[in-house]
């Protein structure tokens, strides 16, 4: 064999074995990496299930506390006030208008002619001043003439006395003569009233209201109206009262009266009528003003605020009113154990601040805010006076959990 022989196959041979070695160094890495690829996933495996658990157990606590918190009835809260009741007198308030409590319709009381009208409509006037002059004529001849005669009757009179003491003249005659005499006195006693009654005089002081007659007109009988003078120091208010308060009204008693102007003015309930009106079945009441300044015309409208008896009652504002499924007016409350209570209740008067009312409890805990959101019997969360928001969606009507 020659050289080239036996190179020719050992050649062969050292190139086959590095192939096989490679295959087998790449068949050992690919099995260790697959081993430790197990052990990794062995492992990891633990953890897996540590994890799990331990998410499980979270998972498990979370939804027991929302199933409990969910479980759990929710309260409202509402905002409530507690209001004793007081002592109240209770009134009523009716419309009714202003009256003058003294006003005279002067009149003429002898016929003549207007000779002077001294006054004007309007006129502020004193007790005895002169409004009108009539023409007092012939009066002062008649009146002269009445006197001469009453002087004649007189010493008439005289010589029949003188007479019948010597026996000269009968009591008959005397008594004649004294008649004739009166007569005469009381005929110039007339003339002097009709001379005296041409000069019309204010009857009390006040206000000239109406003047219906000017100068040159003529009066052709007694009684004619020729002024009307009204006292504006003192007025009264006057309302129409139903009969099922009229006797809680005390004559005397202490009454004010409110004018258009938002004026009160204090007064005394001076006349309580004792029939009725056939038509309204109401009776008349007057409170009786005094005004100094002589401000409060005569005509305006009034509105009546009448006491009546005492009451026990609470003052809350009209807002806190409110309506049952029934309808019914009244007050919800909250009581010791936190349930909503409905009261029906009865306004007794009516101010300017508040409503007086009876048929709630003594001691009170008013709904002043929330009572729209909640119904009797319902549980909620009361809370005295003002509340204050914590975060948002935290406020007065958010539910809570016990």
């Amino acid at each position: 064999m020659s050289p080239k022989d036996n190179l020719g196959p050992s050649t062969e041979q050292d190139e086959n074995v590095p192939s096989t070695k490679r295959f087998r160094v790449q068949t050992s890495y690919k099995t260790a990496i697959a081993i430790a690829v197990l052990a990794v996933l062995w492992m990891m495996s633990g953890l897996f299930n540590d994890t799990e658990h331990a998410n499980g157990a979270v998972s498990t606590e979370k939804a027991d506390g929302a199933a409990e918190v969910a479980d759990a009835p929710t309260k409202t809260r509402v905002r409530v006030t507690t209001v004793s009741s007081e002592k109240h007198v209770r009134t009523i308030s009716i419309l009714g208008r202003i009256e003058v409590d003294k006003a005279v319709s002067v009149r003429a009381e002898v016929p003549g002619r207007i000779a002077e009208v001294v006054v004007k409509k309007g006129a502020s006037v004193e007790a005895g001043d002169v409004l009108v002059k009539i023409d007092p004529e012939n009066l002062p001849a008649l009146l002269a003439e009445a006197r001469a005669r009453l002087e004649q009757r007189k010493i008439a009179y005289d010589s029949a006395k003188k007479l019948s003491k010597g026996g000269y003249s009968s009591q008959l005659s005397v008594a004649q003569a004294k008649a004739d005499m009166e007569a005469a006195r009381a005929q110039v006693s007339g003339m002097r009233r009709d001379l005296e009654n041409t000069i019309i005089t204010a009857p009390l002081t006040g206000v000239v209201e109406d003047l219906p007659v000017e100068a040159g007109d003529f009066i052709d009988k007694e009684g004619a109206v020729v002024a009307r003078v009204i006292d504006l120091t003192t007025m009264n208010a006057v309302g129409e009262v139903v009969e099922h308060d009229i006797g809680f009204i005390d004559l005397g008693g202490m009454a004010r009266v409110r004018l258009p102007d938002d004026r009160m003015l204090n007064g005394q309930v001076s006349y309580i009528a004792k029939s009725s009106s056939a038509l309204t079945r109401t009776f008349r009441v007057e409170v009786t003003m005094d005004v100094p300044d002589r401000s409060v015309p005569e005509g305006m409208t009034a509105e009546l605020h009448l006491p009546l008896e005492r009451v026990v009652a609470h003052k809350i504002s009209p807002a806190l009113l409110t309506l049952n499924d029934e309808g019914a007016v009244g007050v919800k409350t909250v009581n010791d154990d936190g349930v909503v209570e409905f009261h029906r209740v009865e306004m007794v008067s009516d101010t300017t601040d508040g409503i007086w009312l009876t048929g709630l409890p003594r001691e009170a805990r008013i709904i002043t805010v929330g009572q729209e959101y909640v119904t009797a019997g319902q549980t909620v969360i009361p809370v005295e006076g003002n509340l204050k928001t914590v975060g948002t969606g935290s406020g007065l009507m958010s539910g809570e959990g016990n």
